[in-house]
């Protein structure tokens, strides 16, 4: 294994300093250090931070390779930073099985880019009425500890409460879909005075809040952990900030998108800005933003939606929801909260590598950059901004709502366990 010498990169945003990489370890972090033969990475004005671990990825394979496979949404997701990334249940077939979550596993493995971390199904087909094989899940290869129905609400509270009380026994985290879907058929964008205008059906806030709150009383009343998706309303962040002053198990993630953008974007009748849930007001997006800088919000979580061409180029109605994520989820960050004064490079370390890691439980990631820890960093450039091209992204997918936009920040390199998953900017395979 290649030793690689960091050059006066700046740990967290820190002081200057140099980092020895060795055997898929941190050996030594200091000043002027020279070790012989080491492959030297220049990285003056760079920040180093522990590799970001994504609790949300749709990679579409087995199933739909046409909008992404294994390997590039892992590329994807080594350019943007990320040394594991969480892969969404909803394929074809469903990973229900411990077949499946190890199929998807052990393509990770051959892609060899990031740690692709299964997430198993709650229900068998995604369907709501019986529980999936979790234990199975769990025992396989894969060693699955996250279940989710992403893409449909485990709406029934029998249910949900039987698959809370099964984790507990091996440790694992429900990761819901808040929405009721009784209050969100044939939703097309948030519910509001923009919808009536647009003449579009509504996705009303109540209907990810009041989901949140029942499932919070029934962890509480479990006493198992509940991971909530995607949060989108202020709402939300206030049912959660009370929970977790009652001492509920509960951690929550917010997207890229829903820190950035809200539901003006659904003016243009452009597709790419529709998704589940909805963009939604700029008084949502400001609750959200304070919602991850005091830490109600655990993570960000990328909710990487890759789509085919027919599959977003169409009407709005008849458009699948969905957005790409991987590659411009830290410049996102970088915008809204660090170039703000709300997150410090320790606080984004927080958010997008260490508490994930740990929600996910995964032991190698999420580490401090400190010597005799795995080797998985990344270097970003703060001060470099660049107009978004989709049609330069790493995905199979176009389906961007950064197209055009100027965001701050570019990942130069990222390393898996001390092997370079990217450098200079471009990844190495």
């Amino acid at each position: 294994m290649t030793t690689y010498l960091i050059k006066g990169v700046r740990p967290l945003g820190g002081d200057a300093a140099d980092i020895l990489v060795e055997d898929g370890r941190i050996a030594a972090i200091g000043e002027s250090l020279s070790p012989a033969g080491a492959d030297v990475v220049e990285a003056g004005g760079l920040v180093a931070l522990p590799g970001l671990v994504d609790l949300h990825t749709h990679l579409r394979e087995p199933g739909r390779e046409d909008a992404e496979t294994v390997e590039t949404g892992s590329r994807a997701a080594a350019l943007g930073g990320f040394t594991a990334v969480h892969a969404m249940a909803n394929t074809d077939p469903v990973a229900d099985t411990a077949g499946v979550v190890e199929q998807v596993w052990r393509l990770g493995q051959e892609a060899g880019l990031v740690d692709v971390v299964p997430v198993g199904a709650v229900t068998v087909g995604l369907k709501g009425e019986r529980l999936a094989e979790l234990g199975a899940m769990a025992d396989s290869a894969a060693r699955v500890r996250v279940f989710s129905d992403d893409g449909h609400c485990v709406a029934d509270p029998a249910l949900m409460r039987r698959a809370l009380e099964y984790v507990k026994a091996f440790d694992g985290v429900v990761a819901q879909h808040a929405e009721e879907p009784r209050l969100t058929t044939g939703a097309q964008m948030h519910e509001g005075d923009r919808s009536a205008r647009l003449g579009l059906t509504g996705w009303p806030a109540a209907a990810e809040e009041a989901i949140i709150a029942r499932d919070v009383l029934l962890a509480e009343h479990v006493g198992a952990r509940l991971h909530v998706c995607h949060v989108s309303t202020a709402g939300s962040v206030d049912i959660l900030r009370w929970a977790k002053s009652r001492g509920v198990q509960v951690t929550a993630e917010v997207t890229p998108h829903h820190l950035l953008l809200t539901d003006a974007c659904a003016e243009s009748y452009d597709p790419v800005f529709k998704v589940n849930p909805p963009l939604r007001t700029d008084a949502d997006v400001e609750a959200l933003r304070a919602g991850l800088a005091d830490g109600t919000i655990d993570a960000v979580g990328t909710d990487h939606a890759p789509h085919a061409v027919e599959d977003k180029e169409s009407e709005w109605a008849q458009a699948r929801p969905g957005m790409l994520g991987l590659e411009q989820a830290l410049s996102v960050v970088i915008e809204t909260m660090v170039e703000p004064g709300r997150l410090d490079w320790a606080g984004v370390a927080d958010r997008m590598s260490v508490r994930p890691a740990a929600i996910g439980r995964l032991e190698s990631h999420g580490r401090p950059i400190a010597v005799g820890e795995p080797a998985n960093l990344l270097l970003v450039d703060p001060g470099h901004r660049a107009v978004v091209d989709p049609a330069a992204l790493a995905s199979r997918s176009r389906n961007s709502p950064y197209a055009g936009r100027e965001l701050p920040g570019r990942v130069v390199a990222t390393f898996l366990r001390g092997t370079p998953t990217v450098l200079d900017g471009k990844a190495v395979r």
